[in-house]
């Protein structure tokens, strides 16, 4: 007997970009594998987002919010709502996230490689670039170097494990968001993905599917350090996920991953002193 296709819910955040949220819903729609169920979560937008997507999208869900939450709480709230359904994975982007068509085929081509190479993921990764095919620098993952075995079985199979990445195109296990909660609501903007990803795996595992390809569509392919925007939430929730210590001398992840959840097996000189100001939202 085959197995049970995996079903899928694609749940995009989006603020104000019409434009864009056109072109990431019409590749969703474009996609050779296209995923179960489509929530758009509407951060408040004022450009029409809402009638547009009834009109164009009529497949898609849309979770309208009162007020612009930031993809921080754009993203809890369209988890929460993609929970009230019956798919076990969960596909999170923004807007600006633009998949080629067989991006969700090659992720769930993965569970299929992975099927005898216990724990099963709790996350699977695509590969992010920018507009000229080079690597997103904003989307570098951080990756799992303390379980060696791991990676080298990983890279037999044309995958990698990581520790933490970002919300472009991940697709996450339903019940590891049961087991570890949502992501924080608070931060606003940036990361909210980290702190998620880092949770859930300090205690399960993750790939990046190099198969996998989406473009991270953004005007210039900048960090959330070289943007000129909204460093400060940035920093904020750098320094929320590290109990608000600086950063130690000679951590290799630093600002990646560092804090108590940090994947550095031990080698960062914070992982020899207890965590301290832990959030409500770390587990």
């Amino acid at each position: 007997m085959e197995p049970k296709p995996e079903k899928v819910c694609a749940v995009v955040v989006t603020h104000n970009r019409l434009a864009l949220l056109r072109e990431c819903l019409s590749a969703l729609e474009a996609q050779t594998r296209r995923p179960d169920r489509v929530l758009v979560v509407d951060n408040a937008s004022t450009d029409g987002t809402g009638d547009a997507v009834r009109a164009e999208f009529p497949a898609a869900e849309l979770v309208s919010l009162p007020d612009n939450r930031g993809s921080s709480g754009g993203f809890h709230a369209g988890l929460e709502a993609a929970q009230a359904g019956e798919e076990e994975w969960f596909w999170l982007m923004d807007d600006d996230t633009i998949a080629r068509s067989d991006a969700l085929a090659a992720l769930l081509a993965a569970l299929a490689v992975l099927a005898d190479l216990p724990p099963a993921p709790a996350l699977l990764a695509s590969r992010v670039v920018w507009r000229d095919g080079r690597l997103h620098p904003m989307n570098t993952p951080g990756f799992e170097r303390s379980d060696v075995a791991r990676l080298v079985e990983g890279a037999a199979r044309g995958l990698v494990p990581v520790r933490v990445t970002t919300f472009v195109s991940l697709l996450v296990r339903r019940a590891a968001v049961e087991r570890h909660g949502l992501p924080p609501a608070h931060f606003f903007i940036w990361s909210d993905d980290l702190e998620f990803t880092a949770r859930i795996l300090r205690h399960e595992v993750g790939y990046v599917v190099p198969d996998s390809v989406v473009e991270h569509r953004t005007k210039e392919a900048h960090t959330a350090v070289s943007s000129s925007g909204e460093r400060f939430y940035f920093l904020r929730g750098l320094l929320t996920r590290s109990g608000g210590r600086p950063p130690p001398a000679r951590c290799r992840t630093w600002p990646r991953a560092c804090g108590p959840d940090c994947g550095t097996a031990g080698r960062c000189e914070r992982r020899s002193r207890p965590p301290t100001g832990r959030t409500s939202s770390s587990s």
